[in-house]
């Protein structure tokens, strides 16, 4: 490819970034602004004006799903396969850096990576050991302490606990699962960036060598970097040129140890420091943008920037006060209906909500309207119980003493080994302070258990070891073909009647399938590709997911929506309490993140956007009101359009912004909220027989008016109005 052609496409901005001069730079990249391009082109320019060499060059993410993308776009701008290239998720290098150094780091050389699962089961297991009450000191929590720590960098000996009886134990248990996990061989996700900084911190000559090897590190998403990554990159970047491309706007997942105040720490740490803004977004109309940027521009301590469009200024953003969560779905349904009849695609629109809980009523309401439809992020294809079950059969081919893969399927299928054998196992690991597979070998050679589960762990002893012996010669997907059958997994789901269980059986033929299709990147011969397939699975579960042929809605949290987008966005249940969030209502910083959160979810919309909110909600068993979300008034007037419906039907009618406040942004709306009968949606009023209520619905006219009323003692009624003898509440 000629240079010209390199950076013709690009706009000015992105050249600016793409051609950047060899030093530091900090490239703040608006939503669908083309980061991704700048990204690839930054690359491809170091190895054809610069003449780097793609030895030279590490390009870091958060998704292998992004990762993947940067590849395909490099080989294609390239001409040229990236293997070369370290390309990559921040786990994914730590896990190719730990696989080389695996004894400077102090690692078992076949270890391998549990996820969330695994982990949670490994530290209820040592909650129960210890006698400890697991209401009171949930395996939950615990997990999320011991992954909080290991982000902060902190080992159990690191960590005070200031004569806190609570601490102690949680460093306690720290301290037990870190030797069972250094005992069996195993790393969670949060240990392997652990690992790799603090091989840096031990080995300054491996340090050393991979600061002279990458001239040049590119960073994408830097806004959702934590601790011990920040510190991992800033040790690597010292003698080379670090490119780190964010949007502080969209950094959401401070919940997940992501620190904003990374992106602010870049100018101090690695100064002097070039900051170039991409500000034009090559996705949204320029109502939509508008929208955006008045409300992000509520948020302080900002970087800075303003996105704009050459596009048009499309269609104003409606607004739909619906009375309650059903309306709000009914509304949302039959807007997708009518974009159908237009023939605009069901996977063209998607619905955004902030809590999970929230789908319901959406699932009910395209249910009813018979629209397809995908909650995205739902169960992944290796988070499936078949599909862990067969991978942690592979994993004890593969490593013995993986106690988790081993406590997990040595009763499954059913081989009678019950609870009291695996508690003998248990306690004779602890005592000898080995793995499982080991305890089990040395109960055998002993004779220390009864004869009837001597001999079924006997069985599954040598299940494994022949496995492994029958397979040496095969192909990764022969090998895992022959342990699904021999192992009797596809059997004992076989067997399983109904739908499900032959569900479960494509899954599992699935993973034949996909270990067929397997190609290893990780760039080290010595790693077996049974070894480096179950690292690639563990380090997908929860990214990839199947894609379905068939046209449908997409639903999906705020959260899950980053990095996507759609012509058609719904912004569902914009009320104060809900987004933003009630846990986020007092605290300036987690209600500015919540503030990003929407930020995000507008700019998700390419053409049309719709935000809808509701007067009274049921949400967790709870009927609630609440008042329209603070982000509605945040937006400017002239960009939308209060959305009438063509009906007789009432609707709670609100002025969105409170009295006796500046900046009054949306005007009040007409107060249309009176039926014929005179009742005001959300009035009190008095029954003769079931007493005081709340007007909640009215429908028709004239004789067939009917009227919805909530009372104390016997629930929400439709009376007919006429008849209804109903009399304002004094």
């Amino acid at each position: 490819m000629e240079i010209a052609s390199l950076i013709d496409p690009l706009n000015d901005a992105q050249r600016k970034a793409v051609t950047a001069p060899l030093e530091n730079v900090l490239v703040l990249a608006g939503a669908g602004s083309g980061k991704t391009r700048v990204l690839t082109h930054r690359i491809a320019w170091l190895l054809k004006s610069e003449n780097y060499s793609p030895f030279n060059i590490l390009a870091v993410t958060f998704t292998n799903k992004a990762a993947n993308e940067m590849r395909g776009r490099l080989e294609s701008l390239l001409g040229f396969s990236t293997q070369n290239l370290w390309v990559g998720t921040f786990h994914g290098i730590a896990h190719r850096l730990l696989r080389i150094h695996w004894q400077e780091a102090n690692l078992s050389e076949n270890f391998q990576i549990m996820d969330s699962d695994d982990q949670y089961r490994t530290i209820r297991r040592i909650v129960i050991a210890m006698g400890l009450d697991e209401k009171q000191w949930s395996p939950k929590k615990i997990q999320w302490f011991i992954n909080h720590k290991k982000d902060g960098g902190l080992r159990p000996d690191q960590i005070k606990d200031n004569g806190d009886l609570h601490q102690r134990t949680l460093v306690r248990i720290y301290q037990q699962y870190e030797e069972i996990c250094q005992r069996s061989g195993l790393v969670d996700f949060a240990e392997l960036m652990l690992r790799a900084h603090e091989l840096w911190q031990t080995r300054p000559d491996i340090l050393l060598h991979y600061q002279e090897r990458f001239k040049h590190i590119l960073v994408d998403e830097f806004q959702d970097t934590n601790a011990i990554q920040y510190s991992w990159i800033t040790a690597m970047s010292k003698k080379g040129c670090l490119m780190a491309v964010g949007d502080d706007d969209q950094s959401i997942y401070g919940w997940r140890g992501a620190e904003i105040e990374n992106m602010k720490k870049l100018e101090k740490d690695f100064a002097p420091l070039k900051i170039i803004r991409l500000e034009q977004n090559y996705r949204s109309t320029g109502n939509i943008l508008k929208g955006a940027n008045t409300l992000i521009a509520n948020n302080t301590d900002r970087l800075g920037k303003n996105l704009w469009t050459d596009d048009s200024e499309g269609e104003l953003i409606s607004l739909y006060a619906a009375f309650n969560e059903i309306d709000e779905a009914r509304f949302i349904v039959d807007k997708i209906r009518e974009a159908y009849r237009e023939n605009i695609s069901y996977k063209d629109c998607a619905i955004l909500y902030r809590s999970n809980a929230q789908s319901r009523v959406l699932e009910e309401a395209l249910i009813q309207a018979g629209i397809p439809y995908r909650i995205y992020g739902g169960l992944r294809f290796f988070e499936r119980a078949e599909i862990k079950d067969a991978l942690c059969y592979l994993r004890l081919v593969a490593n013995r003493d993986d106690d988790s893969a081993f406590e997990r399927v040595i009763n499954m299928p059913t081989r009678g080994i019950g609870d009291q054998t695996l508690s003998t196992l248990r306690n004779t690991a602890k005592e000898q302070k080995i793995s499982l597979w080991q305890s089990a070998n040395l109960l055998i050679q002993n004779q220390q258990l009864s004869s009837r589960a001597l001999n079924a762990v006997q069985q599954f002893c040598d299940l494994i070891n022949t496995i492994q012996k029958e397979t040496r010669n095969l192909s990764l997907s022969e090998l895992t073909e022959h342990t699904l059958r021999v192992s009797r997994l596809l059997d004992h789901y076989q067997n399983e009647k109904g739908e499900k269980g032959q569900t479960r059986v494509e899954n599992l033929q699935e993973l034949i399938s996909a270990t067929k299709q397997f190609q290893d990147e990780s760039g080290n011969p010595e790693i077996s590709p049974l070894s480096s397939f179950l690292a690639t699975a563990a380090l997908e579960a929860g990214e990839t997911q199947s894609e379905f042929s068939s046209d449908y809605v997409q639903l999906m949290t705020l959260h899950s929506a980053k990095g996507l987008e759609f012509p058609f966005v719904f912004l569902a249940g914009l009320e104060e309490g809900l987004f933003p969030h009630q846990l986020s209502m007092e605290d300036p910083q987690k209600l500015m993140e919540e503030r990003r959160l929407c930020y995000v979810g507008m700019t998700r919309a390419m053409k049309k956007l719709t935000i809808t909110y509701a007067e009274t909600r049921r949400l967790y068993g709870n009927e609630t009101y609440h008042r329209p979300s603070r982000f509605i008034r945040e937006l400017p007037t002239e960009v939308l359009e209060e959305v009438r419906l063509r009906t007789q039907i009432s609707r709670p009618v609100y002025n969105a912004q409170p009295k006796n406040t500046q900046n009054n942004n949306i005007s009040r709306i007409p107060d249309s909220s009176h039926n014929e009968s005179g009742l005001q949606l959300g009035q009190r009023v008095n029954h003769p027989t079931f007493g005081e209520g709340i007007v909640l619905n009215y429908e028709g006219q004239g004789a067939s008016a009917r009227v919805q009323v909530k009372f104390g003692s016997t629930g929400a009624k439709w009376l007919v109005a006429a008849y209804a003898k109903l009399e304002p509440a004094t």
